[in-house]
């Protein structure tokens, strides 16, 4: 089980994956809204979507997890 988690505190703005969706490296999988800036999270590998554990609206401190990927595929 691999985590994406945030690299900043803001709030989710907007979540453009959703479990079972296949992703690349690099893919963008979540865009937060921190000082009314809007800053892309990007996956560091590939690997099936197991869980989105936030909601759109929701805060979210630094290193908070956001995307739960499943190791086997």
């Amino acid at each position: 089980m691999t985590k994406i988690v945030a690299s900043l505190a803001g709030t989710v703005f907007k979540i453009l994956v959703a479990p079972g969706d296949v992703i690349s490296p690099g893919q963008e999988v979540v865009r937060l809204e921190s000082m009314k800036m809007e800053i892309p999270i990007e996956a560091e590998i590939g690997g099936r979507v197991k869980d989105v554990v936030v909601h759109e609206g929701d805060f979210v401190n630094e290193s908070d997890p956001l995307i739960i990927l499943d190791d086997e595929m």
